[in-house]
């Protein structure tokens, strides 16, 4: 009995250069984010006040692992995207890569509306100092709002690649 595996299954075509671009920019787009809580974990002045760090955000101490632990999941899952236009690595089966891209496409919609309505209500705005802060905030947050579509993008190019 023949048994398709990974490494039997057969190729997609390959990724065509947008589709390349989109999912490397998917991983520059967490960049700046993850830089941004760095600092904070880091004691440099990102806008909090030392009591707001400690209090909210329990920093020194614990929110500190936590800050740069969300920065560090947050770019590995920016990485996902490099496999589904690697011609090289892959180490899920083609259809159950599809399914979880789509799912990871969907779930940073819901995620980059939800983020959106965050960063808009009064509360979350009420610990930063300043208006240069916020600018700063952001900025280097902003370009997370382009990864659902980029995401989206490639993941379409990948399923159709994969017909």
């Amino acid at each position: 009995m023949y048994v398709m595996t990974t490494e039997t299954a057969p190729l997609p075509a390959p990724a065509p250069v947008w589709a390349r671009r989109a999912a490397h920019s998917i991983a520059l787009c967490a960049v700046p984010s993850g830089l941004w809580r760095i600092a904070m974990a880091s004691g440099v002045y990102v806008g909090y006040s030392d009591r707001v760090l400690r209090d909210v955000f329990d920093i020194p101490g614990w929110g500190v692992a936590y800050v740069v632990g969300l920065s560090v999941v947050t770019e590995l899952a920016a990485l996902l995207p490099l496999l589904l236009v690697s011609d090289r690595w892959r180490p899920l089966r083609p259809r159950t890569l599809a399914t979880l891209a789509w799912t990871a496409s969907a779930v940073l919609v819901l995620v980059a509306l939800w983020q959106v309505v965050v960063a808009l209500t009064v509360e979350s705005r009420t610990y930063m100092s300043s208006g240069t802060a916020q600018t700063v905030w952001a900025c280097a947050y902003a370009p997370l709002l382009a990864v659902p579509a980029l995401m989206t993008a490639v993941t379409w190019s990948y399923t159709k690649r994969l017909r």
